[in-house]
């Protein structure tokens, strides 16, 4: 079920999003509702939810709030999979209130041209005994949905990103930028969503 966390959900606003708690009662309690156990969406929503931490920016015009990935709102410990052959590019734990938590980045040889797909929120127990360079196969079991706190400090939830150039950074990339920032990043993250389900989901 997709969910909507722009200024225009109204049930949004009544959340005291600064306590984790109560804010993962109203995403799993908004899915529970319509029968669902499984939340998505997110590529380029304009949120209004990155106030609660500074990660991204406490000015007002340097706020970031474009999602620049696909979020998948599940039970911590849901399994992930990789969604094609490569190798572990780099991982760390981005451990300040609000930022991933957890981060795993693959590398993947497509064809001619290489894409990286970045795995946050997730478990620390999924950066033990994995190196730089590892190979994976698509399907793989990678790593696991995180709790909170350990995961940033966010309702239980996968941020699967994808992106073209790195431009050197290493276990983490800006998952959120701001609004003159857009034009950039979308075409350097393209959208998750339509790659890695053309045909749309059933509802």
């Amino acid at each position: 079920m997709p969910l909507d966390l722009t200024a225009a959900n109204k049930e949004l606003q009544k959340v005291n999003l600064d306590d984790t708690a109560l804010f993962s009662s109203f995403i799993f309690d908004s899915l529970a509702s319509h029968g669902k156990q499984f939340g998505y969406g997110g590529y380029l929503e304009p949120r209004a939810i990155y106030h609660r931490s500074a990660v991204f920016g406490t000015e007002p015009q340097h706020m970031r709030s474009i999602h620049l990935g696909l979020d998948v709102w599940a039970p911590a410990d849901t399994a992930v999979y990789a969604p094609w052959d490569g190798e572990i590019h780099s991982f760390q734990d981005n451990d300040e209130f609000g930022n991933y938590g957890p981060t795993i980045i693959l590398k993947h040889p497509i064809g001619s041209e290489t894409i990286y797909s970045l795995f946050g929120h997730l478990s620390r127990k999924d950066l033990a005994g994995i190196y730089v360079g590892m190979k994976v196969q698509q399907g793989d079991a990678l790593c696991t949905i995180g709790p909170f706190p350990e995961n940033g400090n966010w309702p239980a939830h996968l941020h699967f990103q994808l992106i073209k150039d790195l431009q050197n950074n290493s276990g983490d990339y800006p998952g959120v930028c701001t609004p003159a920032e857009k034009d950039f990043y979308q075409e350097n993250c393209p959208d998750p969503f339509s790659i890695l389900f053309p045909d749309g989901l059933e509802e």
